[in-house]
């Protein structure tokens, strides 16, 4: 999502179909419509119907933080998770007390940092990505 949300930011100003976010990332248009709307109850994103509507950002790039993404879509920003799959299980017990807090440490420090990188920062990245490469941002 966060690919899309970056094009969002190049064009803020122009509404965009779920067909076309979703060419963005080679996906169906359902699975952003879905994704989407977690990003619009947290008030990153709005959506208007009709002719020329379509989903653009609800804030500009620079209110909206990668940490509030992470937590607006519900995803986990370690790649392991400390649930239980078989509760009764004494290993796995002993696995999760090992790992459990160290966990919450590393998603409490990742998260942090997140909060101080906004979407324009990433943005701002991808434009002078494209400059140095000598290519147009419009492609964005």
């Amino acid at each position: 999502m966060l690919h899309i949300l970056v094009h969002m930011a190049a064009r803020r100003d122009e509404a965009m179909t779920s067909e076309l976010l979703a060419g963005f990332v080679q996906t169906n248009p359902v699975v952003i419509r879905r994704a989407f709307a977690g990003l619009r109850d947290a008030g990153i994103v709005a959506s208007t119907r009709g002719h020329g509507g379509g989903w653009q950002l609800a804030r500009t790039p620079e209110q909206i933080s990668l940490a509030e993404i992470c937590s607006a879509l519900g995803e986990s920003l370690l790649p392991f998770g400390t649930e239980p799959q078989a509760p009764g299980c004494l290993v796995e017990q002993a696995v999760i007390g090992a790992l459990d807090e160290f966990r919450r440490e590393a998603e409490r420090l990742l998260a942090e940092k997140l909060g101080r990188v906004s979407l324009a920062d990433i943005a701002l990245d991808v434009r002078r990505r494209f400059e140095l490469e000598g290519t147009s941002s419009h492609a964005l």
